[in-house]
Formats: C-alpha cells, sequence, structure tokens
C-alpha cells in the first residue's frame, strides 16, 4: 500500500508540475512562422493541405499560439517571406520547408541568430547545425522497405526496373539502400533513368523502358506521382497483366487501389507529407510546454499493405 501511495503521489506532483507550466506558458502569446513551396505537385500540395489543418486545430487548443503561414513558388520568395516574418510579424519560431538549401541558409540562420526557434523539415541547409528541431523522413529506410519487398515476392531471375527521382543526395540514399536490399536475391535490375518525382516524365521513361524490355516483372517507381505515370504507359501498352508497381509516399489515389487489393499496386511505402504537421505540433509543444523537442525527429517508412491501409487514407487530402 505505501508503495502505491508514492507512485500515486508522485504522479500527482507531476501532474501539477505539468499543469502549472502549462498555465505559466499560456500566459504569453506566441507567433510561429511557417515557410513551406506552394503546391507544385501533389506531395507538396498534401504537404500544404496538413499544414492547415494543423494549424486550424492547433489555433483551437493554443489560444494564446498564432501562426503564420507564407508558401512560396521559388527560393526567393521564400527568402522575402522569411525576411517579412522577422521584421514585421515578430515571431517567436520559424518552421521552415526549404525550396532549396543554399539560398535559405543565410536567412534562417539570421532568425536563429536573432535568438528565435528554428524547426528545419525534411530539406537541410547548407550548413549543419543552425535549427533547434530538425523533423524529415527517413530516404535509407525508404529504399530500403521497397528493396525487401521486392526480395521477398519475386523470385531469383526476375526482371526490374527503376524510376529514379530528381538527381540529388535524396534520391541517391533511397536508390543504394534500394540496391543494398535485393543484393543475393538473383533480381535483375535492367534499367534505372530520372522519372524527376513527375508524373509526365515517369511516363515517357516508362515508355522507353517498355519498348526496350519484352519481360519487366516489376516496377519500382519509387514515388506515387512517378507511379501513376508508368501505370498508364503500361496501360497503353496493353501489359498491365505483366507487372506490378511500387511507388512511395502514400498518395491517396495509390492507397485507395491498395484497398481495394489492386494487384497491380500490392503495397506503398510512406514518406508521408503529414511530416510538417509533426515539426509544427512539435514547434508548439516548445513553447506551450516543457516537453523536450531539440535535436532530430526521423519518421520511419512504413509498408503499406490492404491490412493496414484505411489508418494512412486522407480522403480530404489533396494528395
Amino acid at each position: 500500500m505505501k508503495r502505491r501511495h508514492f507512485f500515486g503521489t508522485a504522479a500527482a506532483l507531476a501532474v501539477a508540475a505539468a499543469t502549472t507550466g502549462a498555465v505559466q506558458a499560456q500566459d504569453k502569446t506566441y507567433t510561429i512562422g511557417v515557410s513551406i513551396p506552394s503546391a507544385t505537385h501533389g506531395f507538396m500540395g498534401g504537404l500544404n493541405w496538413h499544414a492547415q489543418e494543423t494549424i486550424k486545430r492547433l489555433e483551437g487548443t493554443y489560444p494564446n499560439v498564432k501562426f503564420v503561414l507564407a508558401t512560396a513558388g521559388e527560393p526567393g520568395k521564400q527568402v522575402d517571406d522569411i525576411e517579412d516574418m522577422l521584421a514585421t510579424r515578430n515571431i517567436d519560431g520559424l518552421v521552415v520547408l526549404p525550396f532549396e538549401s543554399e539560398p535559405l541558409t543565410g536567412p534562417v540562420k539570421a532568425v536563429k541568430d536573432a535568438g528565435k526557434w528554428v524547426t528545419v523539415v525534411d530539406r537541410g541547409l547548407a550548413i549543419e547545425g543552425v535549427e533547434d528541431l530538425y523533423v524529415a523522413g527517413d530516404n535509407t529506410a525508404f529504399g530500403r522497405v521497397a528493396g525487401e519487398y521486392f526480395k521477398a515476392n519475386l523470385k531469383s531471375g526476375a526482371k526490374v526496373v527503376i524510376l529514379r527521382g530528381i538527381p540529388t543526395t535524396l534520391d541517391n540514399e533511397r536508390v543504394d539502400a534500394f540496391e543494398k536490399a535485393i543484393e543475393g536475391s538473383g533480381i535483375e535490375i535492367l534499367d534505372k533513368q530520372h522519372g524527376n518525382w513527375n508524373r509526365d516524365d515517369a511516363f515517357t521513361v516508362m515508355q522507353d523502358y517498355l519498348s526496350k524490355y519484352p519481360q519487366i516483372d516489376a516496377v519500382w517507381a519509387a514515388d506515387d506521382d512517378m507511379a501513376i505515370g508508368v501505370q498508364e504507359a503500361i496501360a497503353q501498352a496493353g501489359r498491365t497483366d505483366q507487372m506490378w508497381i511500387i511507388g512511395g509516399a502514400g498518395m491517396k489515389q495509390i492507397v485507395k487501389q491498395i484497398m481495394d487489393k489492386n494487384p497491380q499496386f500490392p503495397v506503398d511505402v510512406t514518406y508521408p507529407p503529414a511530416l510538417i504537421s509533426a515539426a509544427i505540433e512539435m514547434t508548439t509543444l516548445r513553447f506551450v510546454s516543457d516537453t523536450p523537442v531539440y535535436g532530430r525527429f526521423i519518421i520511419g517508412s512504413t509498408l503499406i499493405t490492404p491490412e493496414n491501409a484505411e489508418r494512412f487514407y486522407f480522403p480530404d487530402s489533396p494528395f
């Protein structure tokens, strides 16, 4: 009984302390800037939607926290947005997904040098250590999880093709991890070309593959926008029953096909645009509580299957 009483008292004290901290935090009003790229393609459309939904919910939960959301279609506009947030909006913290790393590093560092909290999302800055918090998906796991599925579900001698993204270190990490995951399987990679995370480019690349290779057993599209382009090229060639496709990121159009058990899309791999939600929520916790949120928060890649697809299906999202 005494031991239970001790733990009960400790728990009560912890709750009281947390409540006191929350009350003290709510005595002050905070402004958090959120700077992200415009919805130039499917993934960014989803990311913008999740950012807006998260801000709406958090402003209802924490009346003393206000958000300034700005979207940019090119680096110069994003630089201007951030400089305006610092100069005229008096932000206390910044959540930023850089359009490009190099041109955004100086402006973001200026926010940090002004004593503000900085959270960087997905694309790192050109200088390490500027941000207080870094939130991103796991690109190595993204490639590894897909590769493990290929290895487990294709026989030795199976022939596959790869569509790469934009030439970046991020893309290199994914492809390297995929190739390492299928080592020793006997699976043959026929070709790998850049589809640039673009539906039209992927359609063109897949048409080239289909014209060159009479046997293709599976396609790693490595992105759901590219997977849709690949699917259309395969359909036009009349080879839908010959191969399956794995994309990536969790586009609702792909997830729905997995839910419906379309054999052409047996699974998908997450790289969720909702990672912006995690970044905004964790940054908010920095101001409304004593929750420790410094450091790196890497969101793992999960295999989406018919059994769990409903968890990853957001029908109201544009992505």
